[in-house]
């Protein structure tokens, strides 16, 4: 059986690409989870690496979780309520918290179908970009459950509340330029050209010294949850590491003599 992840590493840019295209690439069993958060995990900790990108292979970003599963477990989590909880907390759950400690930034080239976990996958990354045949649906209510896995928390903070209402209550699918009007993607382009439009995008952010772009995503993650106050707070202490950095001598000083900047990510 082929890896269930995907993960490729060109200079400083990362792509990883969920793999189980026969399947659509559900995020839900535990090979696809525990290789995504090493993943992530990995990504976090190798100080060469200035921005990454997910995708799906195949036809379909994530079709989320897997219904012939689901199906399966109808009983066992009817009778025996008690082990759902930790079926979460142990499974997918522990996603989006791995995306929360990532520093690197992540950029969703999303290739296709993006339904129920598989919409709030794109949701965790920083910036998502659609080809035109993507599809995006928060669709747990048409299985009769809820967003289990952070939904509910990540696509109001993307789209506003009152969208988010819209497309958790009802079901219903965006489709790419729906999903580019309410700001769910940033942009869309023909399916061709997605993979190559993302890594244009990631060399423009590897492109800028690779701490302070780390210490500013931290700050952007941070700050959806804090008072203004507590954000300058922050700000300043930041803004003290980043004044230390040669990147940041290097990039003052390359301005001034009218010349490219040349980072060593110190």
């Amino acid at each position: 059986m082929p890896d269930p992840i995907l993960y490729e590493q060109d200079g400083p840019i990362v792509t990883i690409t969920l793999n189980r295209p026969e399947m659509r690439n559900p995020i839900s069993e535990a090979g696809m989870i525990d290789g995504l958060v090493a993943f992530l995990e990995r990504l976090g900790a190798d100080s060469d690496v200035r921005c990454a990108i997910l995708t799906g292979a195949g036809s379909a970003f994530s079709s989320g979780g897997d219904l012939r599963k689901m199906h399966a477990a109808l009983d066992t989590r009817a009778n025996q309520p008690t082990l759902t909880p930790r079926y979460y907390t142990q499974g997918i759950q522990r996603i989006p918290l791995a995306f929360q400690k990532l520093d690197v930034p992540i950029i969703a080239a999303i290739n296709g179908p993006a339904i129920g976990a598989g919409c709030d996958l794109a949701c965790m990354c920083d910036i998502r970009i659609a080809g035109e045949n993507a599809r995006f649906a928060e669709s747990f209510v048409k299985v009769g459950i809820i967003p289990g896995d952070g939904g509910a928390w990540l696509l109001p903070r993307v789209v506003g509340f009152s969208k988010a209402c819209e497309m958790a209550f009802t079901g219903d699918a965006l489709n790419a330029q729906e999903a580019l009007a309410c700001g769910l993607v940033s942009k869309v382009v023909p399916d061709a050209e997605l993979l190559p439009t993302a890594r244009a995008m990631a060399a423009r952010i590897a492109a800028n010294p690779p701490q302070a772009v780390r210490m500013t995503k931290r700050l952007m993650v941070q700050g959806r949850d804090m008072s203004l106050p507590a954000v300058l707070e922050m700000s300043a202490a930041l803004q003290a590491l980043a004044h230390t950095t040669a990147d940041h001598r290097e990039a003052v000083t390359a301005f001034l003599e009218k010349r490219p900047p040349v980072f060593t990510g110190r």
